[in-house]
């Protein structure tokens, strides 16, 4: 239960073997190899080595490829899969086998062929379609469209807004010229289509009259035949697109089964996608590599039978104080308290100096929740909902769902307490069976009946905090020789508050006088303003006065939102348990009580885990906590779809 010691790992091989002990790194998974600029920095080492490379483009591409054919697989043939079904089991050497990758990269690019050319085929079909809605408003001319006319009449077809006046246009072209005749053939919302026959002598007095309305010629390609045949035949066109689209989409469909090779095969190159990139990451000269990383002190076996069989020449160092800013983070808790990395990484990881806070912070963390939700309805569905998660879909990372488990035990031993399965449900149950049943659950206390007593309990549980962070942070800074600051800055406050203590009770006076209190005055004063000078000790004073008081206090009043959690979820809860007693069926009860308890759940759920969430890096982290740690991210097999079973070597 605490910050896992690390290594340093510096290594020398001979390039040559480069990909092997990649390979035997991976299969270990306890390496994590550090970026080189520090020594690329270095005028001598940069004289001597340069970054290594790797096929990382490549790679990257045939991720690309594989993850493209999963998409078109999962848009065009779709599997139905268990909400929470378990990621399938496949051996390592299953994972990295190399003829497996090379025949499922073929049936990714078929895959990719008959979507790429059901794109082109649906690019024609709107192409097509485009071509066929600019004929419609031409549907109705009889002539050929590649008719201009005849020797003596000219044939224009065009269009003219709509909210021009066809009468009054007609009548404006006839004036102009004598011989002409202009028929409407379709209009739509904004124009209308107009076939215009006049004799050429008079054509350009026509044009002229027919502008000035708003006239355009049509935009229709050169085609022969009508408008109407030409429809027809793109008719033909597009079924004969679609039916080979329907082709391509049969392809695609044959080829489903192939899903989960697709997906193994994407895990797979994952493992390239870190091996290449963890080569960029290597110094060489061409004849030998250089590497620089870290391993938790525990795997130094795993690391030495990993290399063994190679040329290398390797040593493990401890970590200089000046390294602990670039040293990973990896954090080793028990069952219960593994739950709370979920907490510590939102928040940030510990330096590797620092204190693991998960040992420190699992019981009050869990403890709170239960006291904020506080009924054994609510409990009994966390624990039964987490097991259930965990027991079926098996999480990689199972650390969120056993904190909600373990929150979910201490929900419903509190609401044993409080006497809350989902709020009053049974009182009001048995009352609706029988009025004069006067049934109440056995409880200790009620967040109704006993809210000073709850209040004062919650002050009491964030004063046992807030003591406790107190107490890691004069422990951490004894270890660091530091007893003067911890003697000063938590232990006089101590004192001064366990006189303030004494002082109401009339304990340890002497004279009327608290020894104890003034002690810690004393000490404050002196503590507070050792290192001022002047007046500067006045204002510094005055300043620590001000932050203590109003610091410790405000920090213990946040913890009254423990209460008011408590008390807002049984008041929910027994609105509307009212709300469905008051119909006086039995039916109707459950139903409408179910509903308001499972949105008071859902509601619950969030506002209690943000509120001790906040309790905990606020209130708590801010007296020990010294964050900044990087996450330990060694070259290791990750998948997504599929679990792997690890084999020796």
């Amino acid at each position: 239960m605490a910050i896992t010691k690390m290594k340093r790992l510096r290594l020398i091989a001979m390039n040559q073997d480069r990909d092997g002990l990649l390979k035997s790194l991976l299969h270990a998974g306890c390496v994590e190899i550090s970026e080189p600029e520090a020594y690329l920095e270095d005028e001598e080492w940069s004289a001597l080595l340069k970054r290594g490379s790797g096929d990382l483009s490549e790679a990257k591409a045939l991720q690309t490829e594989l993850k493209q054919a999963v998409d078109v697989l999962a848009k065009y043939a779709p599997q139905k899969s268990g909400m929470f079904a378990a990621r399938d089991e496949i051996r390592e050497r299953d994972l990295m086998d190399r003829k497996t990758l090379d025949k499922t990269l073929e049936t990714a690019r078929k895959v990719n062929g008959h979507a790429k050319s059901m794109g082109q085929l649906a690019a024609r079909v709107t192409r097509l379609q485009a071509d066929q809605m600019a004929l419609r408003p031409w549907e109705s001319c009889s002539l050929p469209l590649e008719q201009k006319g005849t020797r003596t009449v000219r044939i224009l077809l065009g269009a003219a807004p709509n909210t021009v006046d066809f009468h009054a246009m007609t009548g404006a072209v006839t004036e102009a010229a004598e011989c002409v005749e202009i028929t409407k053939l379709s209009e739509d919302r904004e124009q209308q289509y107009l076939e215009v026959l006049v004799h050429k002598d008079q054509e350009q007095s026509a044009l002229e009259a027919l502008r000035s309305c708003g006239f355009t010629f049509s935009q229709l390609k050169e085609l022969t035949g009508t408008a109407s045949e030409n429809i027809k035949r793109l008719d033909e066109e597009i079924r004969q697109t679609q039916r080979q689209m329907d082709q391509e989409l049969e392809g695609v469909k044959s080829l489903a089964s192939a899903r989960k090779e697709l997906e193994v095969c994407i895990d797979r190159v994952e493992q390239d996608l870190s091996t290449e990139g963890v080569k960029e990451r290597l110094l060489t000269d061409g004849s030998i590599l250089y590497l620089d990383g870290w391993l938790p002190a525990e795997d130094a076996g795993k690391l030495e039978k990993a290399l063994k069989g190679f040329d290398c020449a390797w040593e493990l160092t401890e970590p200089d104080p000046e390294d602990y800013p670039n040293v990973p983070i990896k954090l080793k808790n028990n069952k219960l308290t593994r739950c709370m990395n979920t907490v510590t990484e939102m928040y940030s990881l510990p330096a590797y100096d620092g204190v693991d806070p998960n040992p420190l912070m699992a019981p009050f963390f869990i403890v709170f929740f239960g006291v904020m939700l506080a009924d054994m309805g609510y409990g009994l569905l966390m624990m039964l909902g987490t097991q259930f998660m965990l027991r079926k879909t098996k999480p990689k990372n199972p650390n969120f769902m056993e904190l909600f488990f373990w929150c979910g035990v201490s929900t419903f031993i509190v609401g044993a307490l409080t006497g809350g399965f989902f709020g009053d449900f049974i009182p009001q149950l048995l009352k609706i069976i029988n009025p004069a049943s006067t049934f109440e659950m056995p409880a200790l206390f009620t967040p109704l009946n006993d809210t000073m007593p709850i209040m004062i309990g919650s002050l009491v549980m964030g004063v046992i905090q807030i003591f406790t962070g107190m107490t890691v942070s004069v422990v951490k800074k004894c270890q660091e020789g530091q007893f003067i600051d911890a003697l000063f800055s938590e232990i006089t406050w101590w004192i001064i508050l366990a006189g303030v203590a004494l002082a109401i009770f009339g304990i340890g006076t002497v004279a009327g006088v608290p020894v104890v209190l003034v002690i810690g005055i004393l000490m404050l004063v002196f503590g507070g303003t050792r290192n001022a000078k002047g007046f500067g000790k006045v204002t510094c004073l005055v300043g620590l006065v001000y932050n203590g008081v109003t610091g410790y206090f405000s920090d213990t009043l946040s913890y009254i939102r423990i209460m008011a959690l408590m008390l807002s979820g049984s008041v929910i809860a027994s609105v509307f348990n009212t709300l469905g007693a008051t119909f006086g069926n039995v039916i109707l009860f459950v139903i409408i009580s179910m509903v308001g308890n499972a949105l008071n759940l859902a509601l619950n759920l969030l506002g209690c885990y943000v509120h001790d969430l906040r309790l905990q890096c606020l209130e708590f982290f801010g007296r020990f906590y010294k964050e900044g740690g990087k996450p330990y991210q060694p070259l290791a097999i990750n998948t997504k779809y599929v679990d792997v079973i690890k084999e020796e070597n």
